[in-house]
């Protein structure tokens, strides 16, 4: 990898491309730091201990923070991410769509252009909402309807202004542009996450200075074997053989090579993990917004499905398998993939084409996606299983002193989405090295 970033450094091209990708992140993290008007100053710790562990949690770490301090780019990705997805299941559904999906370039641009107003409309709702939580929960040093109508014209114009930088990325950076953004959000907040967990264990006094830095260690090389694993799984394949048949063609003959099918053992990535994250994170995020504390629905999320509870980690891992199954099969065509095979002379080695060769290939993918589901259960769930069992722990017996790692609870997903933003940046730099090293046909 670091060969490879050298490679392109010493490339003039990619180097100003690299440049301008570094140059737009600057631009970003000080749009994160830019407060917006009328919100209060005491935000960021009344954030952290009422939404810490819920979905405004994980959207406060994918904005870098930004969300936890209200800033300009409070809503970050969230809104662009949306958008993309809500325009690429719709895409399956509506016909028109489709037609644009596969209309080559004219048809991308039309689809780029529908998510960009997907984007500002999701922008507007999600800035109404969250702006409503801000007033209520007296986060606000003005809340009439001028203040509010500024606060949500600037979230808005951030969520917008994030979208621009990101295309900026793409067309003249290194490309991957929200992917980026999200690896730059997810590494600002390390040194937050670091620095509490470390206060957690040694400066609230639970340990000696000695046992916490073994425990640090502990931690690090867990860390940096998950590093491993997740490298090890991203890059690994499962890979059909298929055989193209010789044919003739006046004086020459084509075709006769054999090639493979490679289907990634993580094909979703970390979508089932945000969408799991979002959607089992509901109820602690509705139960925030109540503030009478004797609410029986509000005691009942909090003792039996809070996220340092066993049946939320339970539901969160069976959410993760369904919606793992359920994102290859919108983004993954068997029928197609077969029918692509056939139209262009080959077959799989062993499987008559048709569908036979489909029902092959259905049976693949159901257990890669399987043992993808799996890999993405333990990456993401480790980190949550320790806080569940150190919390039960500590409700059983409250003398018995154990550290803290609910910082944790969203560490799995955050280090896979960082794991997997380098690999595919280096591969990106290594498909155009290898573009611009080619000598050509004349040599």
């Amino acid at each position: 990898m670091f060969k490879t970033l050298k490679n392109a450094w010493k490339t003039p091209e990619l180097q100003k491309k690299m440049l301008f990708t570094l140059f737009i992140v600057l631009l970003y993290r000080l749009g994160a730091c830019l407060c917006v008007p009328y919100v209060s100053a005491d935000i960021s710790t009344s954030f952290e201990s009422l939404y810490g562990s819920s979905v405004l949690g994980l959207m406060s770490i994918l904005s870098g923070g930004a969300m936890q301090y209200a800033t300009l780019f409070a809503l970050s990705v969230s809104p662009y991410i949306t958008a993309s997805i809500v325009i690429q299941l719709l895409t399956i559904a509506i016909p028109a769509l489709e037609r644009w999906a596969k209309d080559g370039a004219n048809g991308q641009k039309k689809i780029a252009a529908l998510t960009r107003y997907v984007t500002i409309g999701l922008a507007v709702i999600t800035s109404y909402g969250y702006s409503m939580l801000l007033k209520s929960q007296g986060w606000l040093v003005k809340s009439n309807w001028f203040a509010m109508l500024v606060i949500n014209a600037t979230f808005c114009a951030g969520a917008a202004l994030v979208m621009w930088l990101a295309e900026m990325i793409n067309e003249k950076g290194i490309g991957n542009g929200i992917s980026v953004i999200l690896f730059a959000n997810i590494v600002a907040t390390l040194p937050g996450m670091v620095l509490s967990m470390w206060d957690g264990i040694i400066m609230n006094g639970i340990y000696h200075w000695a046992i916490g830095v073994v425990i640090a260690i502990a931690v690090l090389a867990v860390v940096v074997a998950t590093v491993g694993f997740v490298v090890w799984v991203t890059n690994s394949e499962r890979r059909i053989p298929i055989q193209y048949a010789k044919r003739v063609v006046g004086r020459k003959m084509y075709g006769g090579q054999a090639t493979n099918l490679p289907i990634k053992l993580n094909m979703t990535g970390v979508m089932p993990i945000i969408f799991a994250s979002s959607i089992v994170s509901i109820p602690a995020t509705i139960t925030a917004f109540i503030t009478n504390e004797e609410n029986g629905f509000k005691q009942f999320v909090e003792s039996f499905f809070s996220p340092t509870t066993w049946p939320y980690l339970v539901v969160y891992l069976l959410l993760i398998i369904a919606f793992s199954y359920f994102y290859v099969m919108i983004s993954f065509n068997p029928i197609e993939v077969a029918n692509n095979i056939a139209q262009n002379g080959g077959s799989v080695r062993g499987m008559r084409p048709g569908r036979p060769t489909v029902q092959y290939i259905q049976k693949i993918l159901k257990r890669v996606t399987l043992i993808g589901a799996f890999f993405l259960c333990i990456v993401a769930g480790l980190p949550m299983l320790v806080t569940v069992v150190t919390t039960a722990i500590r409700n059983l017996n409250p003398s018995i002193s154990m550290p803290d790692f609910s910082i944790l609870t969203f560490g799995g997903s955050s280090l896979l989405i960082v794991v997997g933003v380098a690999l595919e940046t280096v591969r990106d730099l290594e498909a155009q090295l290898s573009l611009r090293s080619s000598k050509g046909f004349l040599g």
